[in-house]
């Protein structure tokens, strides 16, 4: 019996941990812009450990933040907004120039090499529960 209630507690500490595992962010930054601008973009990986959905991002940096998503179709670039970004447990999802990505809008101050950008990203797993996880981007000159 002893044995049972020790992998009953071991099973349900392992299911909390799951349920509140962190998205893995890598490969994050933020793209510089020249003077004037008010729009910029960031770009990550992000690796979910469970189906989640990215469903909204803030920044101080900036007066809201959109996800995009960019294609190029018979020598024309669209660029729409999404409203989420599905993330498939285990799949890295690239936000990358040309492909999906976030736009910052309205932003304060301009965006200089050197500097970090705060952001605040919002999930939603498949039983409708918010987490938040906040990351500092690298500001930098794209390649």
């Amino acid at each position: 019996m002893m044995k049972i209630l020790k992998f009953t507690a071991f099973f349900s500490l392992l299911l909390v941990f799951e349920c509140h595992a962190a998205v893995l962010i890598t490969d994050s930054w933020v793209r510089a812009i020249a003077p004037g601008q008010s729009v910029g973009a960031a770009y990550m990986t992000l690796t979910s450990p469970l189906d989640s959905t990215l469903v909204y991002i803030e920044t101080p940096a900036a007066g809201s933040v959109e996800i995009h998503s960019m294609t190029m179709t018979n020598n024309v670039m669209k660029m729409r907004k999404l409203e989420a970004l599905p993330l498939q447990a285990g799949k890295p999802e690239k936000l990358s120039p040309g492909g999906f990505h976030l736009m910052l809008f309205d932003l304060k101050s301009p965006l200089k090499t050197g500097d970090k950008v705060a952001f605040k990203l919002c999930f939603k797993d498949k039983a409708n529960k918010i987490t938040h996880q906040n990351v500092t981007l690298p500001i930098k000159e794209a390649n």
